[in-house]
């Protein structure tokens, strides 16, 4: 069993941090929040009769190695019915130049930007992001740490994972032994 007795409301325009030690289940979780982990007991409710649009970021980035830095964001913007600028997002992201670059050339780091450059498109109500921080410099996480407070002060509800903590006003939800809901 990794976690029992969990419960927690979260509301559009909250960031909520999810920590634990390795195995305590922060990752399962998230796959339970977007329907991706059948194997649990108990329940997720939505507020509204629908499940919000979500946009969920796994432990991967997520991009496909031979295409372009650009090619991948329009793939996924293609797939998830988002809009935006591609070009624009990967500007956000300190990859301005490297977009017709092939992401398997790219560093670990600029891979995770391309993936985090999705957060930079429109039209998500709940984003979900295991591990968003993960081999992003510091220049990287501040302009994460910036995004995520501008959507939430649009009204998106952000739930990520973390090992570090990133920054103050943010709602913490801790799995283990010595579980806490923070608010």
């Amino acid at each position: 069993m990794l976690f029992e007795n969990l419960d927690f409301s979260a509301r559009n325009g909250e960031i909520w941090q999810v920590t634990g030690a390795n195995g305590a289940g922060k990752t399962t979780l998230l796959r339970i929040l977007v329907g991706l982990h059948g194997f649990y007991q108990g329940r997720v409710e939505w507020s509204s009769p629908l499940p919000p649009s979500l946009l969920y970021l796994g432990h991967q980035p997520g991009v496909r190695e031979e295409l372009t830095a650009r090619e991948n964001l329009e793939y996924n913007r293609a797939l998830s019915g988002q809009t935006g600028d591609p070009d624009a997002a990967l500007a956000a992201l300190d990859l301005y130049g490297f977009e017709d670059v092939p992401a398997g050339r790219l560093s670990a780091g600029q891979q995770r930007r391309i993936a985090l450059a999705r957060l930079w498109l429109d039209g998500k109500d709940v984003w979900i992001l295991d591990e968003p921080f993960t081999a992003i410099d510091q220049q990287g996480v501040a302009a994460l740490d910036q995004r995520l407070r501008q959507a939430a002060a649009q009204g998106v509800l952000v739930i990520y994972t973390s090992h570090h903590r990133v920054g103050d006003g943010v709602h913490r939800l801790h799995l283990g032994e010595d579980r806490e809901v923070a608010r």
